[in-house]
């Protein structure tokens, strides 16, 4: 399958993102990304044959990827959306000859498992955690002979996606798969429930790096739509416990081992925000009127500030709601946006430009 790069490449489409951006005062990502001074859509090596890529989410809402180039063959982590993996393409093979034989799905949303078809046909075989399975067949129904799913919709608005096919890993392991070739070691595992049920990570343990997923992020990136924030806690400790030195989000810079407290404080605050209106026996609409003091509290915090989305947080703020009462907010209060949009909200700029 071929794929038309200059419709991925709308200039216009672009311009209208910054635009809207701008107009708005929510480019959050764009400005998390010049903040950090970070090298966006540039491979770093961080170890001999191990690089990393930081994704243009402001642009074209691609999310971070990383690669290992092993004796005989290159693996890489995170499949992105269609335009992403032919972002990178290049660039691995700029860097290497061998072939590129596996990309790791660290979960099944659409800016880290959309690509896969791009990979397939440049011969590599994608790998998952089982649970990616379970979250396609959730949440991409049309695939799955169903009514129509996410990937239907991101195909409305996204050429590369329109011009590919749903391709699930086929590659599964419950638990954790090793990569050993006697010079390097990377191991996936599936450390807990976090930002989906299907997360997992890349742990090189000689070279104490940590390929994260959406796992943790370092900028205003939590969707927690499809997972349960109080379990994302306990699965940051798991990751925190291997010890890494270097943590590649699954969007933002990359970073210290301090990204992983640094998100971890962010959830707990949250919980701890609602948790004492909770305990107050404050009711959804008070809990709901109290957004505006939470985001303000958690925006004083500079360890936590990055995280803050001025409308994100409605969302997050909900589910901790809803996992510590098994309550939403009323219908009657919140912004109209559905999961969907809300999850664009929080990768990327597109859904303003859609008015969603």
């Amino acid at each position: 399958m071929r794929y038309d790069r200059s419709a991925m490449c709308d200039i216009s489409r672009r311009n209208l993102l910054l635009a809207t951006a701008a107009a708005t005062g929510l480019g959050g990502a764009a400005k998390t990304q010049a903040a950090a001074g970070s090298a966006v859509d540039q491979a770093v090596s961080l170890a001999t044959d191990v690089y990393f890529h930081e994704g243009n989410i402001s642009e074209h809402e691609h999310c971070n990827n990383g690669w290992i180039i092993f004796k005989d063959f290159v693996l890489v982590i995170d499949a992105n959306f269609p335009s992403g993996a032919l972002t990178i393409l290049p660039k691995i093979r700029a860097i290497s000859p061998k072939p590129i034989r596996f990309a790791f799905d660290t979960h099944h949303h659409g800016d880290h498992a959309y690509g896969n078809q791009v990979w397939v046909e440049n011969g590599a075989t994608p790998v998952a955690h089982t649970g990616v399975i379970e979250e396609m067949k959730r949440y991409e129904t049309g695939y799955y002979g169903g009514a129509p799913g996410r990937w239907e919709d991101t195909a409305k608005t996204r050429p590369d996606v329109a011009a590919s096919h749903l391709t699930p890993p086929s590659v599964l392991f419950p638990k954790e798969l090793y990569f050993d070739d006697g010079v390097h070691r990377v191991e996936l595992l599936h450390l807990g429930v976090a930002h989906t049920h299907g997360d997992a990570v890349a742990w090189l343990p000689k070279e104490r790096i940590l390929f994260s997923g959406d796992t943790c992020v370092n900028g205003p990136y939590n969707f927690v739509g499809d997972g349960n924030v109080e379990k994302w806690i306990a699965t940051l400790d798991m990751a925190k416990k291997l010890g890494a030195t270097v943590v590649c989000p699954g969007h933002g810079p990359k970073s210290e081992a301090a990204v992983l407290d640094d998100q971890q404080t962010f959830f707990r605050q949250l919980r701890e925000s609602v948790g004492k209106r909770v305990n107050a026996k404050k009711s959804a609409k008070e809990v709901y009127a109290a957004i505006p003091q939470i985001r303000e509290e958690l925006t004083s915090q500079p360890q936590i500030a990055r995280y803050v989305d001025k409308d994100g947080i409605i969302a997050q703020l909900e589910k901790v709601y809803l996992e510590m009462t098994g309550h939403g907010f009323p219908d009657e209060l919140k912004a109209s946006h559905s999961a969907r949009a809300r999850h664009r909200r929080s990768h990327s700029l597109e859904a303003l430009a859609l008015g969603a």
